[in-house]
């Protein structure tokens, strides 16, 4: 791999590559923030709000389960204790797989600007 990016890296002019490093991938935390922004960015607003109220929720049964002084209260917050912890793992898991989506969609668009550079070098 590093042998046909070589051969890319040699073809682009220095505008390509100025062009290129404006769309360069960003790090984890802008990428993480773009969730709650764009056409997702409401949904992505209330998954976030449900996924902090039930690992609070989440939180407080699980002290519940530790004061309890009866064993069936103890399970009967424990069982909620873990209901309210999978609603959070899996609002992190939709919320990882639109970050990911993103992340390919950006690749796309860096291939696809690529080969709008490639058309125009070579018509004009």
């Amino acid at each position: 791999m590093d042998k046909f990016d070589e051969m890319i890296s040699r073809a682009m002019t220095e505008e390509d590559r100025a062009l290129l490093a404006r769309h360069a991938p960003t790090g984890y935390i802008p990428q993480a923030l773009g969730l709650f922004r764009g056409p997702m960015g409401r949904t992505m607003r209330l998954v976030y709000a449900v996924m902090l109220l039930a690992f609070a929720g989440a939180a407080y049964a699980l002290w519940r389960v530790l004061t309890a002084a009866a064993p069936l209260d103890a399970v009967q917050w424990g069982v909620g204790a873990l209901l309210l912890f999978q609603m959070t793992t899996l609002a992190k898991s939709y919320m990882g797989s639109h970050l990911e989506a993103n992340r390919m969609i950006r690749e796309l668009k860096r291939l696809e600007l690529q080969l709008a550079m490639l058309r125009t070098s070579r018509d004009g």
